[in-house]
């Protein structure tokens, strides 16, 4: 069916009306979601992937889904998928739409959340409504996006775009824990990650609404970014190995110090970005330290090093960069160094068409956008694999982001879902009616 006969069934139907969203409905869940994993004192929210507090951020989520009469399931990677019906599925191609709930150690409470909230929200408005359009709209949200506990970040959006061969087989966190209960927890199945995967044919666009995490959208006056490329990210977890001893007893002379070795790592992973530019940015956000005692030489440190870039070409060339200096520290330290694990993502440019919607309709509702690239990675750069993918931004005050001060003016809020859900519209050919 044409985009124009699709619009001109859903104007002449009986029983459809053009879906809105209800911001109120809205604002009501990103407050509720946003005291699950709240630290009293810092106001921090930590939901790390597969960790209690995400159990129950995932367990709200769905009964707010359910209450409202909507299709809950989850899949093998323990991802929530969200439908109008459990009928319609298989019938029409999907226009996805969501992001993930678990954050970083004393994050905020947007990062990720809004966007599934904003899937939601889309996705019960549209079957309030009564259906209909050349898509069915399906909401998701991804598990371990971060990968502030285990390390395999986007491990909800790898499995659904088939990177299977990306992941290890039996995935474990940063001490070494096992992934295959807390995902049986959260409902998947390891053994069983192959039915999660989804078709191109399945999937006609994604589209994802996030708040910026940076300042480029406030210092210019935009309320809404059109999203037009995403940074890739190239994650290696290194392990350095030492050996212990007394810290009164043991010579300095011969000490093979795996917490010296490391720091001298964390140096370089800035250098490769600060001094010699060879990506844009490159961090080292976590060291566990073993036996971590005051007294004791380190034996052993695991770290993580974040290298990103929107050239791939940088990036590998900063992976081998790093890869040469972990070398070059373990001879001078007499340390052993490395590499156990890697989770990379290309840079992505989104679709031109999807853009285009997206721009026509804050055209349409006559707010100011811009054009910008995002710094930070997000699930759409992994769908990107299935399918045509977009992202729509809101402004983050004062550009801060991963910390308990991440906010966003209600308002745009509301904006930015509204943005979500006419957009999905003219993708699945439906006109979008008078805002209210």
């Amino acid at each position: 069916m044409s985009s124009q006969s699709v619009a001109q069934a859903w104007t002449t139907s009986s029983t459809a009306t053009a879906p809105a969203v209800d911001g109120g409905r809205l604002l009501r869940r990103i407050e509720e979601l946003g005291r699950i994993g709240r630290d009293p004192v810092t106001g921090g929210i930590t939901r790390e992937g597969f960790s209690a507090a995400d159990r129950e951020a995932r367990a709200y989520v769905m009964a707010e889904a359910r209450a409202a009469g909507l299709c809950v399931a989850v899949d093998a990677a323990g991802n929530i998928i969200i439908r109008g019906s459990a009928a319609a599925a298989g019938e029409r191609p999907v226009v996805l739409m969501g992001s993930h709930l678990d954050t970083v150690v004393n994050g905020g409470r947007l990062d990720g959340a809004y966007g599934v909230i904003a899937a939601l929200e889309v996705v019960q408005a549209w079957a309030e409504s009564g259906g209909g359009g050349g898509l069915e709209p399906v909401a998701v949200a991804f598990t371990n996006e971060e990968g502030a506990l285990f390390p395999q970040p986007f491990f909800g959006s790898m499995v659904l775009a088939g990177r299977l061969a990306g992941l290890p087989r039996e995935p474990l966190d940063h001490q070494g824990g096992p992934l295959r209960g807390p995902l049986a927890l959260a409902g998947g199945d390891l053994d069983a990650l192959g039915s999660a995967a989804w078709s191109s044919d399945a999937v006609a666009a994604y589209l994802e609404v996030h708040v910026e995490q940076g300042p480029v959208l406030e210092r210019a006056g935009s309320r809404i970014g059109v999203v037009d490329g995403i940074t890739g990210r190239d994650v290696l977890t290194v392990e350095i190995r030492g050996t212990a001893g007394h810290a009164g007893t043991t010579p300095m002379a011969g000490r093979a110090d795996a917490l010296a070795a490391a720091s001298r790592v964390v140096l370089a992973a800035e250098r490769i970005a600060a001094e010699r530019g060879l990506c844009r940015v490159a961090t080292v956000g976590r060291l566990h330290i073993s036996p971590n005692s005051p007294n004791t030489v380190a034996e052993a440190v695991r770290l993580t090093a974040d290298l990103r870039d929107t050239d791939a070409a940088r990036m590998r060339n900063a992976e081998a960069a790093l890869r040469d200096a972990l070398a070059d520290i373990a001879r001078q330290t007499g340390t052993d160094i490395e590499v156990v694990g890697r989770v990379y993502s290309d840079p992505v440019a989104t679709s031109a068409d999807l853009r285009a919607l997206i721009e026509e309709t804050a055209l349409e509702l006559g707010v100011p956008y811009a054009v910008l690239p995002s710094g930070a990675g997000h699930d759409a750069l992994v769908v990107a694999d299935l399918a045509p993918v977009a992202m729509i931004f809101v402004p983050s005050i004062g550009g801060v982001s991963h910390v308990p001060e991440e906010d966003t003016a209600p308002d745009d809020l509301v904006l930015g879902a509204e943005v979500l859900l006419r957009t999905a519209l003219r993708a699945s050919g439906l006109p979008t009616g008078p805002r209210r």
